[in-house]
This record gives C-alpha cells, sequence and structure tokens, in this order.
C-alpha cells in the first residue's frame, strides 16, 4: 500500500487515492495513509457478527461513500487479509486486484515461501491478479520472477519477493489508471 501511494503522490500513477479501509484499527497502513493526507476507515472485523457477505456491504457503502464506485474504482487489497464475498466480486468486478507472494497459479493460499521451499522449487516470485471467487485464481496481470538460491529461508525469500511486489503491484495500478488492460475471459491483454 506504501509503495502504491508513494507512486501516486509523485505523479508516476495517475489516480486519486479516495480511501484506505481496513479491518483492524491498529493496522499500519492506517498511520502510513493519514500521514499522506489519504481519508482511512476502520470497520473491525473481529467481533463482527453479520455475515461475510453483510460485512462486504459495509465496505462497499464506505468505498461507494467515497467515490470508489463500481463504475468508475479500482479497489487494491493489500494487506488485507481476508476471503471476500462473491457479491463483492461480483459489484466490482475486474476492479478488484490482488499481489501474492508466489507464481500463480502455483502456491496459491497461506505460506507460499514456505511452499516453494518444500517443493523444491528453483523459482517462484509474486503475481498481481484480479480477484475473483476463488482463492488467489483470477486473471493474472502481471508477475515477477525471484530465484531461489540454497541458502534461501522463508524470510530471505519473503524479503526478496517483497522487493518485486513493491514495483510491480504499482506498476498494475499504473496500467489500470491508463486504461492498458483489458480482460478477456481468463487472460488479460495489456496495450
Amino acid at each position: 500500500m506504501e509503495s502504491i501511494l508513494k507512486s501516486i503522490k509523485t505523479k508516476k500513477i495517475p489516480i486519486n487515492p479516495a480511501v484506505v479501509i481496513s479491518n483492524k484499527s491498529d493496522a499500519k497502513g492506517l498511520a502510513i495513509a493519514k500521514k499522506m493526507g489519504i481519508n482511512i476507515e476502520v470497520i473491525e472485523s473481529k467481533n463482527f457478527k453479520g455475515s461475510r457477505a453483510e460485512y462486504d456491504k459495509k465496505i462497499i457503502d464506505m468505498l461507494v461513500k467515497n467515490g470508489v464506485t463500481p463504475k468508475n474504482g479500482l479497489v487494491c487489497l493489500a494487506g488485507f487479509m481476508r476471503i471476500i464475498s462473491s457479491e463483492f466480486v461480483k459489484k466490482y468486478k475486474n476492479r478488484i486486484i490482488n499481489i501474492h507472494p508466489a507464481l500463480l497459479p502455483a502456491f496459491p493460499g497461506l505460506n507460499s515461501q514456505k511452499q516453494a521451499l518444500e517443493y523444491g522449487a528453483k523459482y517462484t516470485g509474486c503475481t498481481v491478479h484480479f480477484v475473483d471467487a476463488g482463492m488467489d485464481t483470477g486473471p493474472v496481470i502481471i508477475q515477477a520472477v525471484v530465484e531461489i538460491k540454497g541458502k534461501d529461508t522463508e524470510k530471505s525469500l519473503s524479503k526478496k519477493i517483497l522487493k518485486e511486489e513493491h514495483r510491480i503491484y504499482s506498476e498494475a495500478v499504473n496500467l489500470f489508471a491508463k486504461k492498458k488492460i483489458k480482460v478477456s475471459g481468463r487472460k488479460t491483454i495489456i496495450s
């Protein structure tokens, strides 16, 4: 999130950040966004009594209130570690993007770095993708490759991947902002 916001502030991405929403009031990103002058909102999930769809409806309402509509908005999941409802995905079809620390479709879900190391992969990386109803299954926008060295640990591999995540997530937002991404079935076409 911070890398994306910095790229926006330095005019590398022609988009206006409307709001940063967190499900945790102590999220580090809230302080970063606030310091950068971006509206912040918290919709706590920890003790939320309703369904996932009801929770997501609160997020959608907050997005719309801040001008992020299904027709003109982009929702970037950055550190938001919740599965979003199919209703949310349908409403913002091809307008929700996420980053994953693996070269999807390999190693989806949690602990991707550990999965790659245990599998004995020689390369891994990160993927920015559109969010769909599955877990880490949406159309791929952009990927970056990271070599796994024999001495790599989960921590060292995570650090190498994070560097690439910061680069390609901003790049994907820029492509979206410039209307250079077209989705055709499961594929994205970058113009």
